[in-house]
């Protein structure tokens, strides 16, 4: 990772075009808010070692709290609130940078689609030429209207080009430009950038990097990731199984449940937990958690397996994927496991960074039957789905 490139995504608008109740930026798009799209594009790109998001400021806490439920990477996030124009709100943000970033990237908020692609081009011009900005070549016939609506005249098209996000730029060009300028309000950065005599190189944007300005925006968003993003899944199994031992606290999906007997294992035998590890790294094609956390290694000796299941989770987001469901059947005689399994949810949930709805556990007997039914320990059986985290 590059830690001397940041992104600040200015998105303190309120959109009012869109007509909603709620700012345009935390609408739902094919599953997830609009912003999260955008977040998540700059913080995959390995350019990118910062990304500040500037917000209304009744949205902060919002904000923080929806990044978090979409286990968007704290560190190299940061959140603040923005000012009455754009350029107040890409201040603020360049005011959260270290004196490490010599490259910024400012990106709208409301650009859900931008490829990784357009980001690398910008990111490279903004090297080479010291500014640059993403632009799609004007197409159509342009006409200049007179004050009756009737056409005046027909504009040259000619070496016009449509502005788009984002706008690269060297730091210390565009800290410039904000000295120099006269506070005359601007609709980009590049609009600052010439205004203080700076050049700025144009980048060929894309057709489908279109900004959410008006309703039926979202559904021609909609459809463009439909098209462009197959949805690819991986479904992986796991099964576990720990025999009953003396002297050993007895701990399923991460809580202690009281019985008379633990389970035996080099960590803490947490069966339900080791499952589901299983089943993750089964989705990725990864072996086993044997492999991965070997008992003959001391540093696992006794470990909380939530720890390990942390670690799978890692390893997981790292392969760009993020956990859909998992169903988990625990298997065994006695305790009674019902009335502890809302807590199992909840842990197994934080870990795995997803809601509590998505991870279902039940619990069964074997009437007796097998080593689980003659109460020699526990078994476990996991099933995951993991989505591909580009699809959203």
């Amino acid at each position: 990772m590059n830690a001397s490139a940041a992104a600040i995504i200015p998105a303190a608008g309120s959109g009012s075009r869109m007509k909603l109740d709620h700012p345009k930026q935390f609408h739902m798009l094919a599953g997830s808010p609009l912003l999260i799209h955008t977040v998540r594009a700059f913080l995959l790109n390995p350019n990118i070692g910062r990304c500040i998001v500037v917000v209304p400021a009744d949205w902060l806490e919002t904000t923080r709290t929806l990044f978090a439920q979409y286990g968007l990477d704290q560190k190299t996030l940061a959140i603040t609130a923005g000012g009455r124009r754009r350029q107040d709100s890409v201040q603020a943000g360049l005011k959260l940078l270290d004196d490490s970033t010599d490259i910024v990237l400012v990106h709208d908020g409301a650009r859900p689609l931008v490829s990784q692609d357009l980001i690398d081009r910008c990111y490279q011009a903004a090297r080479e030429h010291g500014a640059a900005i993403a632009a799609v070549p004007v197409k159509d016939t342009l006409k200049k209207a007179g004050t009756d609506q009737y056409v005046a005249a027909t504009i040259d098209r000619h070496r016009l080009w449509q502005a788009q996000t984002p706008q690269a730029v060297q730091r210390i060009l565009l800290e410039k430009a904000y000295r120099e300028s006269d506070g005359e309000d601007v609709t980009d950065e590049s609009s600052l950038l010439e205004q203080a005599g700076i050049p700025v190189f144009l980048v060929e944007g894309s057709e489908t990097n279109l900004k959410i300005t008006r309703p039926e925006d979202l559904l021609l968003a909609e459809k463009i990731m439909q098209n462009a993003h197959t949805p690819r899944v991986r479904i992986g199994h796991g099964f576990d199984a720990h025999r009953f031992a003396p002297d050993r606290p007895l701990v399923l999906g991460g809580v202690n449940i009281p019985h008379c007997l633990g389970l035996a294992g080099h960590s803490d035998a947490d069966v339900v937990t080791h499952a589901l590890c299983d089943a993750l790294l089964g989705a990725l094609g990864a072996r086993d958690i044997g492999h991965h956390f070997p008992d003959s290694d001391s540093r696992y000796s006794g470990i909380y397996s939530i720890l390990l299941l942390e670690k799978v989770m890692a390893y997981v987001e790292e392969k760009e994927f993020s956990l859909g469901n998992a169903d988990i059947t625990i298997i065994c005689q006695a305790p009674r496991l019902a009335r502890h399994i809302p807590a199992m949810q909840e842990i197994l949930a934080k870990a795995c960074r997803t809601d509590v709805e998505s991870v279902n556990i039940k619990a069964t007997t074997t009437e007796k039957m097998g080593y689980t039914g003659r109460e020699e320990g526990i078994s476990c059986h996991a099933v995951v789905l993991l989505e591909n985290r580009h699809y959203n």
